[in-house]
């Protein structure tokens, strides 16, 4: 909200009547933190309108899926590759004389398929399709391709947010699958190729302790990350303004809320159901 242009600075007031002035004047700042959620909200909402328009939708689901997952493949496996070997490696190297060498596939295994193989996946897509989400949406905003949307009678968030979050909610699993699978056979390759553990040992750690709702924890993972990276993006384009400098602001802003709202949805489900993985 726009300050009043006389706005009298806080300290020009009398002493006993600044206390209150402050309180009231930091309100103002928990009011904008209560506006920008509840404008967020109303994003939502209408995005769960959007989806009872699947005539409206449907056509641009398949594209998008492409876009957010076919596409993401080669990123995600390089990523993953590099990260399942490091793993590998540093456990092994970090390992006292008397420790069982297994314990690297244990190691390997959960620290890929509980953590790094979603959230890494995430972030890394936050940069390559967030970002794309946003300067597309932020585009069409800027250009007026959305009020012509409007103008047709087509509702711009089920036409072109609503395909964007279904897709990443769908096609983040199957990523995040992909990314567990060749972290953990990269650590597999590196720890027999380049250190002393064979290849029972390493497999011996991978089956200890093993349960499949570890696997499930990852995909639910995925999942809340995939729509969060949706919606988040999307929604900092959808506002954008300004012109070329608004999107690229926009932008920019959208991978940095999308990261920091990664992590802590990543925190909160660990804490949630951390406990059910123990096998």
């Amino acid at each position: 909200m726009e300050q009043p242009v006389n706005r009298r600075p806080t300290e020009t007031f009398p002493i006993p009547a600044r206390v209150g002035i402050k309180f009231f004047r930091k309100m103002s700042n928990v009011r904008k933190i209560f506006r920008q959620v509840g404008l967020r909200s109303f994003f939502v909402r209408d995005i769960a309108r959007g989806l009872t328009e699947p005539s409206t939708w449907f056509g641009e689901l398949t594209h998008q899926m492409r876009v957010i997952g076919v596409d993401s493949i080669p990123l995600t496996a390089l990523v993953a590759a590099f990260i399942g070997a490091v793993i590998a490696l540093q456990t092994r190297y970090q390992l006292f004389a008397g420790v069982e060498l297994s314990v690297v596939g244990l190691a390997t295994r959960q620290t890929i398929i509980l953590e790094m193989g979603p959230l890494l996946t995430g972030l890394v897509l936050t940069g390559r399709v967030g970002a794309r989400m946003t300067a597309e949406i932020g585009t069409m905003r800027v250009t007026e391709q959305i009020d012509a949307l409007e103008t047709l009678a087509y509702d711009p968030v089920a036409y072109l947010i609503v395909p964007r979050v279904l897709a990443a909610t769908m096609m983040l699993p199957f990523l995040v699958v992909l990314a567990d699978g060749v972290g953990v056979m990269s650590g597999y390759l590196a720890a027999i190729t380049a250190t002393d553990i064979t290849t029972d040992e390493f497999q011996t750690g991978l089956r200890l302790s093993f349960i499949p709702f570890q696997v499930y924890y990852s995909l639910i993972k995925a999942m809340i990350f995939g729509a969060a990276i949706a919606i988040v993006c999307s929604y900092e384009g959808y506002i954008t303004g300004a012109g070329a400098e608004g999107v690229g602001r926009s932008t920019a802003k959208a991978v940095v809320i999308t990261s920091v709202a990664i992590l802590v949805i990543d925190l909160l489900i660990t804490t949630a159901l951390a406990q059910y993985i123990q096998g």
